[in-house]
């Protein structure tokens, strides 16, 4: 089946999700710069998961760029992709109005652990559904940046409790890891 339908719900959950997060966004009351100081912890989380978020799509787009086709299977992962990500306006709101408490910080990296999981199920599914030896199957190889990626989130869970700021470092370095778009779908060499 083609993949236009996918690309373009997928496209407008994320750009729903954005517009969430920017709601989400209270003016402060006051017209000082006093007023803005503790708007600081929202504004912080809002700025992380709009470049997390920002990465999921562009490396979404890259990824269904290099495929095909899909299948059922593949449907149904992109919807568990979207099913975290959809949560993550609700993690962020809940970090910075509570200026990075652990237990809302762990369940950030929670729903980042989540959607890393998914999209690398995704991504796996796409590689299966056009086989290995398929530009796709090739240009994925063994993804050890996304592997890299779920450890450090799930390292990050339990550094929360401890420190997290540490843990929001972690969430920082993760998202600069990413930030250079992953084009080893583009410049994966053809069939």
């Amino acid at each position: 089946m083609s993949k236009g339908r996918l690309e373009a719900f997928s496209d407008g959950v994320i750009a729903i999700i954005i517009t969430i997060m920017a709601l989400e966004l209270k003016a402060p009351r006051g017209a000082d710069w006093g007023a803005l100081h503790p708007m600081i912890p929202v504004f912080l989380s809002y700025v992380l998961s709009y470049v997390y978020v920002g990465i999921y799509w562009n490396n979404h787009h890259h990824l269904l760029h290099a495929a095909e086709r899909v299948d059922g299977r593949i449907l149904w992962a992109n919807l568990h992709l979207l099913f975290w990500l959809s949560l993550v306006p609700f993690a962020t709101a809940w970090m910075g109005a509570n200026r990075f408490s652990s237990l809302p910080v762990a369940t950030y990296g929670f729903v980042l652990l989540m959607a890393g999981a998914a999209y690398f199920i995704l991504a796996r599914a796409l590689a299966a559904h056009h086989g290995p030896e398929s530009r796709l199957a090739r240009a994925l190889g063994s993804d050890a940046k996304g592997l890299i990626s779920i450890l450090l989130y799930a390292a990050a869970l339990p550094l929360a409790f401890v420190s997290p700021w540490i843990a929001g470092a972690v969430y920082v370095g993760v998202a600069l890891m990413w930030i250079v778009p992953d084009r080893r779908m583009e410049n994966a060499p053809g069939q």
